[in-house]
């Protein structure tokens, strides 16, 4: 199947960071968390399919995000962590089809050919409240060294 093709029979929608996704689940148990203003679902997951022609671009969330590979061409995740290390992880060869992104952790991702699908599973459940896009310019102020992939990848 084509990328366009996964897009309509999934019924994906376009993400804010980009790519297109559908949230599969949403946990009915919802429980206060630390650091998290109100009841949060305890666990949530979405499909989530990026094209070769797109990124996804640099956000955090509060939770861990765990990504499972399912179709296509290796993803690549590049996180930037709180202390400034750069981590490039490539999911979906050589046996690595999942990946646990922290919370907190700036990152971004894209396909290595014409589409990946993955699905991304948050606990706590993902909440837009706890979604921020990265300022290019924040971002590149906040970790200098790490210039061209912030530039390429916001």
């Amino acid at each position: 199947m084509t990328k366009d093709e996964l897009i309509e029979k999934m019924q994906l929608e376009r993400h804010p960071e980009g790519g297109a996704f559908k949230e599969t689940y949403r946990s009915g148990i919802e429980l206060e968390f630390l650091g998290f203003e109100g009841k949060r679902s305890t666990s949530t997951a979405i499909y989530f399919l990026i094209g070769g022609d797109d990124i996804s671009a640099f956000h955090r969330i509060k939770s861990d995000e765990m990504w499972h590979f399912y179709k296509g061409s290796p993803i690549t995740i590049v996180e930037i962590t709180p202390k400034g290390e750069l981590i490039k992880t490539q999911v979906g060869n050589d046996l690595n089809f999942q990946y646990i992104v922290k919370a907190g952790h700036w990152f971004a991702s894209f396909s290595s050919g014409e589409y990946s699908l993955v699905g991304c599973t948050v606990s706590p459940g993902f909440d837009f409240n706890d979604f921020e896009m990265a300022n290019r310019q924040e971002l590149i102020s906040k970790f200098p060294e790490h210039r061209d992939i912030i530039t390429k990848l916001t």
